[in-house]
């Protein structure tokens, strides 16, 4: 079939082709609605998109599917002033790869597992990954690594399928992403393809990411969608069947997320909380309301548990 990477993915071709993936992908889990925006940049659109409103499928769809675009795609200005504002700043392919890299080379013991670094690039070895490496541990050990993108922006350490600055696309085989790297050692170990899934789901749940802008945590979710595509598409020379896609796409709703790094919070939104059993006088008096933040909520795919994300790290201190 030859599936051709697409930079910037149309939420109307996305809609049309899997009618209820998107939808899937639009999910926040913690407040059981919606992402929302969590940015000023779409206002001009009208109320459905200022920052508190949730992000549905006709406010990215039809007449409005060019809304959300990558951010090599958006206007100079706009990059610039996201950049001041909010501290975006998106990072070559090469300099991920340059990262993702040191975690492999502390997991494997050795060095150059997976490519050769030159200069503001990557030489792409083409053997086989070795397994097991010296201590024993196997590719689906490797696998089922947890590995988690803070402040993820497009994802570009999870999944590297253009380089978020020059807007490239890159080839199935010369990508870097740490979910990239696991997808490589499935397809050269796994050729059954109920194993083949079985494992690219594992895959899929042992990656996690969050960011605070609605925006980037679709384009985040659509880049994982599309990998799994790609991959499938790459191994099969065929289209996997909408019960395998809803499947990577509701493990992609929960381990991309939207929160607020510095509070564990789902950004802007709050809920109010009483204080104390009401009375007679309070409603006099009139109630006073505290406002709580709703805290991101995550899942151990291993265990099924769902947690409070801030609960890795302890309470959060007001």
């Amino acid at each position: 079939m030859g599936l051709s990477t697409v930079i910037d993915v149309l939420e109307n071709d996305l809609f049309f082709k899997y009618p209820t993936i998107l939808e899937i992908l639009l999910k926040d889990r913690t407040t059981g609605n919606n992402i929302i925006w969590a940015t000023n940049d779409y206002k001009m659109y009208g109320l459905d998109y200022y920052p508190k409103s949730e992000i549905k499928v006709k406010s990215i769809t039809g007449y409005n599917t060019r809304i959300i675009q990558p951010r090599v795609t958006k206007a100079q200005q706009n990059q610039q002033m996201r950049t001041r504002y909010k501290a975006e700043v998106f990072t070559p392919a090469w300099v991920c790869n340059k990262q993702n890299n040191l975690v492999d080379n502390a997991w494997f013991g050795l060095d150059n597992i997976f490519n050769i670094e030159q200069e503001k690039d990557w030489l792409t070895r083409k053997e086989i990954i070795p397994f097991p490496t010296y201590d024993g541990k196997t590719w689906k050990d490797y696998v089922l690594a947890n590995r988690m993108e803070i402040t993820c922006g497009e994802a570009p350490y999870l999944t590297s399928r253009y380089d978020m600055v020059t807007g490239k696309s890159i080839e199935i085989l010369n990508r870097i992403g740490m979910l990239d790297r696991k997808l490589r050692v499935i397809n050269e170990r796994a050729d059954d393809i109920d194993e083949w899934f079985t494992w690219v789901v594992y895959a899929y749940q042992s990656i996690y990411g969050y960011d605070y802008q609605g925006d980037n945590v679709i384009l985040a979710r659509e880049n994982l969608f599309y990998t799994f595509l790609e991959n499938y598409d790459y191994k099969f020379n065929d289209a996997p069947n909408m019960e395998q896609l809803k499947v990577i796409a509701d493990i992609i709703s929960w381990n991309i997320w939207q929160m607020d790094g510095l509070t564990y919070a789902v950004p802007l939104l709050e809920h109010d909380s009483y204080n104390k059993q009401l009375t007679i006088e309070d409603y006099l008096e009139g109630i006073r309301l505290k406002k709580e933040k709703i805290y991101c909520k995550i899942k151990n795919w291993k265990t099924n548990e769902i947690f409070l994300f801030k609960s890795i790290f302890g309470e959060y201190n007001e």
